[in-house]
């Protein structure tokens, strides 16, 4: 379909630096001390999306749904590693973060292959995928930072619990239960308001590139749905084994890992 919509030329791109300017003009003015870090953060992230279209455009060509599938799987470990720095402090954080990302992207991609409800071309399974993805890490993030802030506040009602003669699940639980709500009310407030108060990204894309909008809005029903369950699945997977990071055999708190300051 030739809607006779163009992509911004790279020149135009270039001009929408200004808008970097600004922000930046903005931060050194208020003495916000983010200057730097925000024009670090621009150029990075328009080196990283050029070198990452480039490598697409091989996989797509060349890779296949296997590349497409590996290219993925770099995401999860990536965004495991994000994720876990959320944890600093907890036994194993990282190794968490990434085995619930791990856990809520094959869960929910596999399902959408299985079901027949995306096409199995590459195509489709990473840009999906990325969504997936980073749904999962946020849900990770945030749930590890609630269990490091619980197992540092709420200590003495914790080895309380335990000295009543709990066991560590037992004892934990209404704090694991806080951290899987905080994880997941982000992802729920937003399947609330879609469409409501601003078009998603999927569906945006859909319809710049000249998709019927009720073809882009089943489109984003997927997305959304997905989102929901991947989210569950990585807040679940990520708490419960940062849970028994937590704890030792005799079901004793152990003490968090010191970090460095700054």
């Amino acid at each position: 379909m030739n809607t006779g919509l163009s992509a911004p030329s790279w020149t135009a791109v270039g001009a929408s630096l200004v808008l970097v300017a600004l922000a930046a003009a903005i931060a050194y003015r208020q003495r916000l001390g983010l200057t730097h870090e925000l024009i670090v953060a621009a150029v990075r992230a328009g080196i990283q999306l050029i070198a990452v279209g480039a490598l697409l455009g091989v996989i797509f060509a060349r890779g296949g749904l296997a590349g497409g599938l590996g290219w993925v799987v770099v995401m999860i470990v990536i965004a495991g590693q994000v994720a876990g720095r959320r944890g600093r402090g907890l036994r194993r954080a990282r190794w968490s973060a990434t085995a619930g990302v791990g856990v809520g992207t094959v869960i929910t991609l596999g399902g959408l292959l299985l079901l027949g409800v995306i096409a199995v071309q590459p195509r489709v399974v990473v840009p999906l995928g990325g969504m997936i993805v980073s749904g999962a890490m946020l849900a990770s993030g945030l749930t590890l930072r609630r269990l490091r802030e619980d197992a540092e506040q709420a200590r003495p009602a914790i080895e309380a619990r335990l000295c009543l003669g709990l066991s560590a699940r037992e004892a934990f639980l209404p704090h694991q239960r806080s951290a899987l709500r905080t994880a997941l009310l982000p992802a729920i407030d937003s399947t609330k308001v879609v469409g409501l108060i601003s078009l998603p990204g999927a569906m945006t894309g859909l319809i710049l590139a000249g998709v019927d909008p009720l073809t882009a809005i089943r489109y984003q029903i997927v997305v959304m749905y997905m989102l929901l369950a991947a989210t569950a699945l990585a807040a679940l997977a990520t708490a419960r084994l940062a849970e028994h990071a937590l704890f030792d055999h005799a079901h004793r708190l152990a003490p968090l890992l010191e970090t460095p300051r700054g």
